[in-house]
This record gives C-alpha cells, structure tokens and sequence, in this order.
C-alpha cells in the first residue's frame, strides 16, 4: 500500500470466525492473500463457532 491511502479506501475481508468485518493492516502486506483471520483470538478458537 502506498503511503497516504486513506482508511476508507484500504481493502477489506471477513473473519472466518467471528463473521466481523476486518481492514488490511502494514503488518499482513506480504500474505494479505492467505489472512483469513481478524485476530490471533480468533485463529486460536477457529474450532469454536460463535
């Protein structure tokens, strides 16, 4: 992403876990591709539905 992308404008997924709208972040540029997670809390109980 280049620098002065406003927030609105980042891409955007949803958790496969909790279902909640998530936005790209710096620290997933190299694998945006493979996130499929919000938070470590949520990949920790993927097992666990809502």
């Amino acid at each position: 992403m280049p620098a002065g992308v406003k927030k609105a404008d980042l891409p955007s997924k949803t958790c496969v876990a909790c279902l909640r709208p998530f936005v790209w972040r710096k620290k997933w540029e190299r694998d945006w591709a493979t996130v499929k997670y919000c938070s470590e809390r949520c990949r920790r109980s993927r097992g666990n539905a809502r």
